[in-house]
């Protein structure tokens, strides 16, 4: 099977995907659609990027629009369950698109705005409800929100869902669902304490394994920079200067440290926005809005991001710090070389976070390729030098290079060093004289080259790109 109408689809839904401009269906589409449509519990594991989203939300609505009843007020018959509130988003967008030709409701309620018009929109009733876990209890204890009349429950991000963060309000979501119902869990990554876990809510699953557990994307080109942390600043800083660096996710541990990045790199002269979770649900959906129109080009992020989020050439990954939970990492990278485009992925690794680089490698079975550092050092006085270096280091065609002028510089780089002050080593490719390696600094043209049309979004697309990436 190669085009969505081999899959048994309904016209309305063939007809919102040729609009769109979508084609081919992805592996884990063909494969789990089918299944999905014939009523059977499925848990899917595939790459990030791959189109997971469009897999359950495409025959849900078949299932739903073939089968017409009216739904109970303060009910739902489809309930999506998602660990973070920007997914959760996303996921109701793309319902909406597939199903605009079907007469069927789609709402979404989280956390972090005001319950008020949640429960207006449950009022009458919806027919797929899409929802964060914390504020669906919060519309239950309320009164707002039954849900016993829900057929069809789906775990996206199944992995993070039945972790210890989400499994207690699970059990309890689950205990108010109906005996007899479709159970569909999908996700990228699955440990076997979780995958063990999941089993307990699905009946006689089918099971797809599209790509093995936690593989990485083919087209991800994966380096790795040994740096002590408190030169890590300093050298996230130079890489941006680089143009190269198009559109940058850069992921920390922890939220204060998400805010120190983005004080340091504004200190820089190089404008960058934060999303965590101490940000306000408008703060956050700013930020997001601000780094998908390209009001700057760097978004720097704790794991909320690192789930589904799906944002337009994201040119370059960066861990500035390595995760302590090695699926952490396969979710962080998904967002580069997402729907067959390719992307690039960068950790900066200190002495401490060395176990973290073995247990991510362990798990991806991919060692990721080390980035030998620069023989030439780069005292604080001289790091206008450095900036000007790694900026005009690959002038392209058609364009003079970026090389920032002195008055450019912020004072704080290029002010006096002190003797004892250590310094800071750039990672050099000696083929191309750069100074960082050839392969993270591709110019967004070419990885973009490398996807085709594919990579293109939703009413700016020709005809052909994997549907739902997400």
């Amino acid at each position: 099977m190669t085009d969505f109408s081999d899959l048994g689809l309904s016209h309305p839904l063939l007809a919102a995907l040729t609009a769109a401009g979508y084609a081919k269906p992805t592996p884990i589409q063909y494969q789990a659609i089918p299944p999905v449509l014939g009523g059977r519990d499925l848990c899917g594991i595939a790459q990030t990027g791959t189109g997971k989203t469009a897999a359950f939300a495409l025959p849900i609505l078949q299932r739903l629009a073939t089968a017409p009843r009216r739904t109970a007020p303060q009910a739902c018959r489809a309930l999506v369950l998602s660990p973070t509130r920007e997914l959760a988003s996303q996921i109701a967008d793309n319902f909406r698109a597939y199903g605009a030709g079907l007469p069927l409701s789609t709402a979404v309620v989280f956390g972090g705005v005001s319950i008020g018009r949640q429960r207006q929109q449950l009022a009458r009733g919806v027919d797929v409800l899409v929802a964060t876990p914390g504020r669906l209890l919060d519309l239950v204890d309320s009164g707002s929100l039954t849900l016993s009349s829900v057929e069809i429950l789906v775990l996206d991000e199944a992995d993070r869902m039945l972790d210890l963060g989400f499994i207690h309000a699970l059990k309890r979501i689950v205990k108010l669902l109906p005996q007899q119902r479709q159970t569909l869990l999908f996700s990228a990554t699955m440990p076997r304490p979780i995958e063990v876990l999941a089993q307990d809510y699905l009946d006689d699953p089918i099971k797809l394994l599209v790509a093995p557990a936690a593989t990485t994307a083919e087209r991800i080109d994966q380096g790795v920079v040994f740096v002590p942390s408190d030169q890590k600043r300093c050298l996230l800083a130079m890489m941006l200067r680089d143009p190269a660096f198009a559109r940058v996710l850069v992921f920390t541990r922890t939220k204060h440290g998400a805010d120190r990045v983005v004080r340091h790199l504004a200190a820089t002269g190089i404008e960058a926005a934060a999303i965590h979770g101490n940000k306000s649900q408008p703060q956050r959906e700013r930020a997001l809005a601000g780094f998908r129109d390209g009001q700057f080009r760097v978004l720097v992020a704790t794991d909320i991001a690192a789930r589904g989020i799906d944002v337009d050439a994201v040119s370059h990954v960066i861990n500035f710090e390595l995760p302590n939970v090695p699926e952490d990492y396969v979710h962080r990278i998904g967002r580069t070389a997402r729907a067959g485009a390719a992307g690039i992925a960068i950790a900066l690794c200190s002495d401490e976070e060395r176990p973290y680089l073995r247990d991510i490698e362990k798990l991806t079975r991919c060692p990721l390729r080390p980035m030998p550092a620069s023989p030439v050092t780069t005292p604080l006085q001289h790091r206008d030098s450095a900036v000007d270096q790694i900026a005009a280091s690959r002038p392209r065609q058609g364009e003079q290079s970026s090389r920032p002028s002195q008055d450019s510089i912020p004072a704080a780089l290029v002010q006096p060093a002190r003797q004892t002050e250590k310094a800071v080593a750039l990672p050099k490719d000696t083929a191309t004289g750069s100074s960082l390696p050839a392969f993270l600094v591709r110019a967004p043209s070419e990885l973009r080259a490398s996807a085709g049309s594919r990579n293109v979004r939703r009413g700016r697309m020709p005809s052909q790109r994997a549907l739902g990436a997400h």
